[in-house]
């Protein structure tokens, strides 16, 4: 039987990777923080014949208020 090292401790020493672990939260908001930008392209087609293209932008980002938390108005 032979010891297989994980790649993340392999990677942290080579300065790659952080040393300590990220939370999934911690990560999302990261990115949201800075924005991510999403596309993609599909293509359907049949016999080499272009059916329909659909082209994907997408920017992601948070979005904070000067003012506080957005609040809902009362109802009367």
């Amino acid at each position: 039987m032979t010891y297989v090292e994980p790649r993340g401790e392999r990677l942290a020493e080579e300065g790659r990777l952080p040393s300590e672990r990220v939370a999934l939260v911690d990560l999302l908001d990261r990115l949201l923080a800075g924005g991510v930008v999403v596309s993609g392209d599909l293509i359907l087609s049949i016999a080499d014949i272009d059916l329909v293209r659909i082209s994907i932008r997408a920017l992601i980002m948070s979005v904070r208020s000067e003012d506080g938390p957005f609040e809902l108005p009362e109802r009367r």
